[in-house]
């Protein structure tokens, strides 16, 4: 059965997140007041360098140049102002009080980890930047709760996060600047230059959360861990609303909400062209609006999250009634992608007006689950987009990704359906496949409508293994119209 655009859910989910509650704007506590100068210190900021000065390639040359990424880093230091004690101080004052606006005036302001309090906006103000310190220290970045890769642990401190929130906002023409680069905080996704490689506590921690060890157990202290925090990360919060800022050097995942409800991003900025720096994962959340942000990212643009085998399981927390519209997708490895960690479902996901303009593009639609992630991932309708690249498929989904076949939580897909989807005008995809789509025998994926779309430039044919219920109206690749039909493959 198609799945059909549904106007009225579409508004629901829209009129909801528009309408929910936001702090006040007054009164307004600036960071750098007198009341909080006590706070601010001048403290000795360690970062790492390569002997060699920056690379002059991209990420994937680095990779091949063995000479390079084999030599060691050097420790640099220099002094730096210190107003994160001064920021959390006014953010504490804000909420005490009731609420209101904590301002970041213009300049740049050295800080850690900064936790959100309810009722309270952090507001950046043109020129402002917030700049994290680049000490990977437990000073800067206590221990605190957080999903890692949607897998529950202790581990250093999103560097912006709140837990148990309600009606938080961050807003502005600032940015926040993780300042993260390929010798500070980057070299553990790989163990490049000597530094540690965090796959050994990766797999440690998935382990962990297989056999059921309590959350609380699960600690990564910063005399073992290389897990690199994500940037922003509220827990369990409602009415949470971010707009304008821009999101750079990121470490990790730049924009995680997890378990929130009614969840805002508008007109952001990210960009962080690394690894592992999805733009925006909702993880566990109802009610989400994504639009008119511009993503440049090193992975995922958007990936629609909840949670991790079983840790995602044990919740029976979809997400759903999600909204991504008019956001413009300028590089990534996916531009709208659900999974992998999914395996407590996705349902009631709407896109539209979307562009994507990347010649690194993978995938603009991509679903990844397997028979370990599990999940039901349904309902998916994406509509009124346009294309400029994809370098791998349009529309990818995979049920191979990773473990494939080999756990006992066979994954649904269905109700997918990709409407008006084209080429920009005159130019040429460039593709590998229009369509990749791979399911299992015995959990096919189903309900697939691929229609009103045009895409040029496609240069293989489409690839697809066990779906059943495919069905193309009026769709023309290469300027040749496919036959309408629907098909079990």
């Amino acid at each position: 059965m198609a799945f059909e655009w549904n106007q009225k859910k579409y508004d629901e989910i829209v009129d909801t997140v528009c309408s929910m509650p936001r702090p006040k704007s007054e009164p307004v506590y600036m960071i750098d007041a007198d009341k909080y100068k006590h706070l601010v210190r001048d403290v000795t900021e360690e970062y790492l360098v390569h002997p060699d000065g920056p690379f002059p390639g991209t990420k994937a040359e680095i990779k091949k140049n063995m000479e390079y990424r084999g030599k060691k880093l050097i420790k640099k230091t220099q002094q730096v102002t210190y107003y994160g004690d001064a920021i959390q101080a006014a953010i504490d004052e804000c909420a005490k009080n009731g609420g209101g606006r904590v301002e970041v005036p213009a300049g740049e302001w050295f800080t850690g980890a900064i936790e959100l309090k309810s009722h309270v906006e952090l507001h950046l103000s043109k020129g402002a930047t917030l700049a994290f310190i680049r000490n990977k220290t437990n000073e800067f970045y206590p221990l605190r709760f957080s999903r890692w890769e949607a897998a529950e642990c202790i581990n250093f401190s999103p560097f912006v996060c709140a837990y148990d929130c309600e009606h938080i906002s961050i807003t502005g023409e600032g940015a926040l600047d993780g300042r993260a680069d390929e010798f500070n905080w980057m070299p553990w996704k790989f163990g490049y230059f000597g530094e540690t490689d965090q796959e050994e506590m990766r797999q440690k921690l998935f382990k962990m959360a297989e056999d059921g060890v309590d959350p609380k157990e699960r600690v990564f202290d910063d005399k073992i861990s290389p897990l690199r925090p994500p940037f922003i990360q509220f827990f369990n919060s409602k009415n949470v609303y971010l707009e304008g800022i821009t999101i750079a050097n990121s470490p990790f995942w730049e924009v995680n909400p997890v378990f929130c409800e009614n969840f805002w991003a508008k007109g952001l900025k990210i960009v962080t062209d690394l690894y592992n720096n999805d733009g925006i994962d909702p993880d566990c959340c109802n009610n989400v609006l994504i639009e008119d942000c511009f993503f440049l990212t090193g992975d995922d643009c958007i990936a629609i999250k909840s949670g991790r085998n079983a840790d995602g399981r044990k919740y029976k927390t979809p997400t759903q009634n999600v909204v991504i519209r008019n956001n413009k997708f300028a590089n990534g490895h996916g531009g709208i992608t659900i999974g992998s960690e999914i395996s407590g479902g996705v349902h009631d996901v709407y896109a539209n007006n979307n562009f994507f303009d990347s010649p690194n593009l993978d995938y603009p639609v991509r679903f990844k689950t397997n028979a370990l992630r599990g999940g039901v991932l349904e309902n998916v309708y994406v509509k009124h987009s346009v294309v400029n690249k994809s370098k791998l498929a349009v529309v990818h989904a995979d049920f191979f990704y990773d473990e494939g076949h080999d756990g006992d939580y066979l994954p649904r897909l269905a109700n997918i359906t990709i409407d008006d989807f084209k080429t920009q005008k005159y130019g040429s995809i460039d593709s590998k496949n229009a369509f990749f789509l791979k399911g299992f025998e015995d959990a096919p994926i189903e309900n697939i409508v691929f229609r009103d779309m045009v895409l040029d430039g496609v240069k293989g044919d489409a690839e697809m293994i066990n779906v059943n219920n495919l069905t193309y109206e009026n769709v023309t690749i290469n300027g040749k119209k496919v036959e309408n039909k629907t098909v079990n493959i």
